[in-house]
């Protein structure tokens, strides 16, 4: 019996689905593959947290992330709360909040553009219920120094839209900065260093090396001033910046390892976490991989 249009449809709409969900799960697995200092890699747990715990969180949150028919909102907190179920802590929520927009703008057909301009348009549109669900979401992931806020706390009912809190957040924190700004640092500096060092470096593991140190060795980290203070952000990105800048003006790599060691175990016995920077590393890794399965405009 023949195959309806609009099962042939259906099937189709699941078929990219699956696609991107599968490059979420790729973009997650490969920032564990990267050297990071300070951050959970494949040669280094850490923070009480190990690779599995990550790969683990990537596999369980991709489908809500990735469900049909949920808004912005729902889509973060679904999220979530599949990844505390599975793991019993916040591994994710960070990469969850900034993949979900990215994702979300993917996955819409109706939206004409790129992904940025679907990004844009995905941002826009989200509503109060979508801020609702973002603090509900938050409340459940718990992230270290959390803390109140004056305006827009995620103890309270929601009087604003995402893009309005976010905005009022951006001088303060990272996350929030890429929301307002529309991920401009993303787009258009950080995946075509990407890009760049993946080209010369034939490894995308270290590329996302060279990415993350450029992110730490730029901006003080979000989750470390949270926890332990701006002066130790500071001081952390102050050691990264000439990391950062003799790794991504090197014809190989691979002679930088013994320093970034280094700066993995200090970072580490001092318990000090950049988890900023990774999630931001996820973010760029996904970003070329969604562009990739754009459709035509």
């Amino acid at each position: 019996m023949p195959r309806s249009a609009a099962t042939r449809s259906d099937d189709a709409a699941g078929q990219r689905r699956g696609l991107i969900a599968a490059a979420y799960r790729e973009a997650c697995a490969l920032e564990l593959d990267a050297f990071k200092p300070g951050n959970v890699h494949r040669e280094s747990a850490g923070h009480g947290m190990t690779v599995a715990d990550f790969l683990l969180s990537a596999e369980v949150s991709a489908p809500p992330l990735t469900a049909p028919g949920l808004g912005l909102g729902e889509r973060v907190y679904r999220a979530v709360a599949a990844t505390r179920e599975a793991v019993g802590c916040n591994t994710n929520l960070g990469i969850i909040l900034l993949c979900a927009p990215l994702l979300q703008a993917a996955l819409d057909p109706e939206v004409p553009g790129g992904l940025r301009a679907r990004l844009a348009a995905v941002l826009r549109t989200a509503e109060r219920t979508d801020t609702q669900w973002f603090n509900r979401a938050i409340r459940l992931a718990a992230p270290a120094g959390l803390g109140e806020s004056a305006r827009h706390d995620v103890a309270e009912p929601a009087t604003a839209t995402p893009l309005e809190v976010m905005a009022v957040a951006a001088h303060r924190d990272l996350i929030a900065r890429q929301y307002a700004e529309c991920f401009k640092d993303l787009f258009e500096r950080a995946v075509p260093l990407l890009e760049r060092l993946q080209m010369r470096w034939q490894d995308p593991a270290w590329a996302a090396v060279g990415l993350y140190l450029d992110f730490l060795g730029r901006f003080p980290d979000t989750h470390i001033a949270r926890k332990l203070g701006q002066h130790q952000a500071l001081a952390v990105s102050r050691r990264a910046a000439p990391l950062a800048a003799a790794l991504n003006q090197a014809a190989r790599p691979q002679p930088h390892r013994a320093a970034l060691l280094a700066f993995d175990r200090d970072l580490k016995n001092a318990g000090i976490n950049p988890g900023t920077m990774a999630d931001l590393t996820v973010a760029c890794l996904l970003i070329p991989r969604l562009q990739r399965l754009q459709p035509a405009s």
